[in-house]
């Protein structure tokens, strides 16, 4: 009997598709995505797959545009009446930053599932090939529906405005530290445990690409600052100490900025909380928001950067940009 489920896999690359290449005795994108499929036994009792190969890049070889035209072929297979849901393979490198860049560009019912390996095909134990047969179930579930973008690893089920990597190794390496993952997938089962209940989209195609991040650390003056605003930066994402604070020399920096009409927006270096104008020295949270400092919520920075390219490809206005931030909880 033919599947009623259709799966759309967009390839682009990453360690799920890497094997060792002897003559440099290290992993390189390598295996066809006929190749990875064939790993992934028995799906065909599940879903009829249509295999999209998008690219063939390791995850730290991806772009912001090369995000945008991915987010335009995904939306593209979610209007398609055939098309179930759609898993897109990625490197885990920069994995939380495309699924969260679709979860910000596409509103779409359809379940789409952003998934990766952490080991390569010529290591014992690979995971990309489990890691893809439990997002194609996800694809397919009704309760996925209306849930965003997910990130489906070690049969975890994660937001993608929450998820992030925090291990250089480890399977299970794709967490949300601050709420814990929506579910799970037991034995192609797809549970969950939560929901999201705010979603935040911003409607455009395009992508301002001048966004820096920089960190904050102990005795950083505003050099840094400073040669962004005179490169041409449109938005600078400041990390934070703490609950939102930088040290006092960052200070003359983060105006410079502001007085040349470059968006700032401030999220914190700490992996969990988010930030909020609770002190008021110099340098403190208070200062930089009368300042006209924005403030990112819990975001990462690396996320935070990706809300403000799309943000500021719709608009320069600071107050439109605030109400963007502010929306939604924790995204």
């Amino acid at each position: 009997m033919k599947n009623t489920n259709k799966v759309a896999v967009v390839f682009t690359g990453g360690t799920i598709s890497m094997k060792i290449d002897p003559r440099i005795s290290a992993a390189i994108p390598a295996l066809s995505s006929e190749e990875i499929m064939s790993m992934v036994t028995n799906i065909d009792k599940y879903a009829d797959i249509e295999v999209v190969n998008f690219d063939r890049i390791p995850g730290p070889h991806m772009t912001p545009k090369r995000m945008m035209a991915l987010s335009k072929t995904v939306k593209q297979l979610t209007l398609r009446e055939d098309i179930t849901g759609v898993v897109v393979t990625h490197g885990t490198d920069s994995l939380e930053e495309t699924a969260y860049l679709l979860d910000l560009t596409i509103s779409s019912a359809k379940p789409i599932i952003v998934v990766g390996a952490m080991r390569n095909s010529s290591e014992l134990g690979y995971d990309g090939s489990s890691n893809l047969s439990a997002a194609i179930c996800t694809a397919i579930s009704e309760h996925a529906k209306n849930k965003g973008v997910l990130v489906v690893m070690n049969n975890e089920l994660n937001a993608a405005s929450e998820v992030t990597k925090t291990h250089t190794l480890a399977l299970d390496t794709f967490k949300s530290m601050e709420f814990g993952p929506l579910g799970i997938v037991d034995n192609d089962e797809v549970i969950f445990y939560r929901d999201i209940t705010r979603h935040v989209y911003i409607d455009t195609e395009k992508i301002e690409t001048n966004v820096d991040l920089i960190k904050a650390v102990v005795g950083m003056d505003s050099r840094l600052i400073k040669f962004c605003v005179d490169s041409g930066a449109k938005g600078i994402i400041i990390e934070a100490m703490g609950r939102g604070n930088v040290p006092p020399k960052m200070v003359e920096g983060i105006k410079y900025a502001i007085d040349h009409n470059i968006i700032v927006v401030m999220v914190s270096r700490c992996p969990m909380g988010r930030v909020l104008d609770t002190y008021g020295y110099e340098g403190a949270g208070r200062s930089l928001r009368n300042l006209g400092v924005l403030l990112g919520g819990s975001l990462p920075g690396q996320k935070a950067r990706i809300k403000l390219m799309l943000a500021l490809s719709t608009t320069t206005e600071r107050d439109k940009i605030k109400e963007i931030f502010d929306k939604g909880f924790y995204q």
